[in-house]
């Protein structure tokens, strides 16, 4: 089995290699980590303490894992951690905000990459963030006696089905997974029907409530406000995550409400870098005068400016602290979705567009609090920030009640690096109120 995976790997390397380095050459993408990809170069760990793996794959996942890197610390100052990333954002994000730990791509599954890293790494425990199931990798840290451990567990639809065909294989690989900490019951029983030992499946909330930023008065969002010039009579409209159309929406949004509030402000964080090109592009074509993130020094830039392009990555966490009324991009098109938990967690006025489904029980949780608006096109965008804008009490109510539906979720992180602390020191997960039935 491993070496007929190889094989489909190789197969697919060579089917995607004129992509990727077309990608390459474009975007920058794919230059970088491959001697870790393919041949498992990864650091090699000098230390004999207990060590943890993670595995985050890309800008999403290592924002997400924050908390969780956190309380093992806290709890565990004397074992290593070792972050893994796949993409090239991943990457640079977890090279900045875990610089403490050493970073690194994670290799390809193929048999000789996987286990050249593991000897390099010599992992205790590996844990994959979501839903990374490689089968080789999960084989090769099992080999070398470590604990495996999939973390913020989610199967969507569309991932169920694609496992369900897998069939054999999906439910082989996940009899081997020594613990999973679902994120909610739905999932916690579609890994089960996959082949995850009940036993080892547990319902622990979602670790995306734990990591958001409650206080707007954080050292970030602080340093950021001030870099742009916000005064407290400002009321800033932030559109993050976003691809197109939803710049040019937001764009529209502003220009026809500035003129009917002279203190609106708008900033745009398009979701990924090599789109800052072509938004900048964009508000180059309009009759707004706006500036560059990347074009400010550290005495920031020009707060008669009213529109700002944040061309910097694993800055929006912070950025969604200064915004009173919030649009979370990704879900006008096909992304289906981005975190809203952030400005939630901060009080925004929050909305999205209509396609959420990769975020469907934040959503419904919001939804059914009256915490967030949905808004189907650019004219109810308008109209949203518009009410906002004008209707103070309407904002500040929906942004108390966001807060407060963030503040009732939390919690997963305890819960995770319990159920972690007892397979390290017990070989099993034990029996809680929280797993999930046969």
């Amino acid at each position: 089995m491993p070496y007929l995976l190889n094989l489909c790997y190789l197969l697919l390397l060579a089917l995607v290699s004129p992509w990727l380095v077309l990608q390459a050459l474009r975007t920058g993408k794919y230059r970088s980590g491959w001697g870790e990809k393919i041949l498992g170069r990864v650091p090699v760990r000098e230390s004999d303490a207990p060590c943890v793996w993670l595995h985050a794959v890309s800008l999403g996942e290592v924002s997400l894992i924050a908390s969780l890197v956190s309380e093992i610390e806290r709890r565990h100052p004397d074992w290593d951690i070792l972050i893994s990333t796949t993409t090239l954002t991943g990457h640079a994000l977890a090279k900045t905000r875990y610089a403490e730990h050493t970073v690194f791509y994670c290799p390809l599954d193929f048999t000789w990459a996987v286990r050249r890293a593991i000897e390099r790494v010599r992992p205790s425990m590996l844990l994959l963030v979501e839903l990374e199931l490689w089968p080789n990798l999960i084989a090769a840290a099992q080999r070398q006696g470590a604990k495996v451990a999939v973390v913020n567990g989610r199967l969507s639809d569309r991932s169920f089905r694609g496992y369900q065909r897998a069939g054999r294989l999906a439910r082989h690989v996940l009899s081997q997974v020594d613990l999973v900490t679902a994120q909610n019951r739905q999932y916690a029983d579609r890994f089960v029907q996959l082949g995850a030992p009940a036993e080892a499946v547990h319902v622990v909330g979602s670790l995306k409530f734990d990591g958001a930023e409650t206080n707007r008065a954080n050292p970030a969002t602080v340093r950021l406000r001030e870099l742009a010039g916000f005064d407290p009579g400002d009321v800033v409209f932030l559109a993050g995550s976003t691809q197109e159309p939803e710049e040019r929406l937001a764009i529209k949004a502003y220009r026809e409400l500035s003129a009917l509030h002279a203190r609106l402000r708008l900033v745009i964080v398009p979701r990924h870098p090599e789109r800052f090109e072509e938004v900048a592009r964009l508000l180059a074509a309009s009759d707004l005068v706006w500036e560059r993130r990347s074009m400010w020094n550290d005495e920031g830039g020009n707060p008669l400016v009213r529109v700002l392009l944040v061309d910097r990555v694993g800055e929006l966490a912070a950025w969604w602290g200064t915004a009173a009324i919030a649009y979370v991009g990704g879900s006008m098109g096909e992304r289906q979705g981005q975190n809203m938990i952030e400005p939630a967690a901060y009080g925004a006025a929050v909305s999205f567009g209509p396609k959420t489904r990769n975020f469907r029980d934040v959503v419904a949780a919001l939804l059914e609090a009256d915490a967030s608006v949905v808004v189907h096109d650019g004219e109810e965008l308008t109209e949203f920030v518009r009410r906002c804008l004008f209707e103070p009490s309407f904002a500040e109510a929906l942004g108390a009640r966001a807060r407060d539906v963030i503040a009732s979720h939390l919690g997963a992180t305890s819960r995770t690096v319990d159920l972690l602390d007892a397979l390290a020191h017990t070989g099993s997960s034990p029996a809680s109120p929280h797993r999930t039935a046969a």
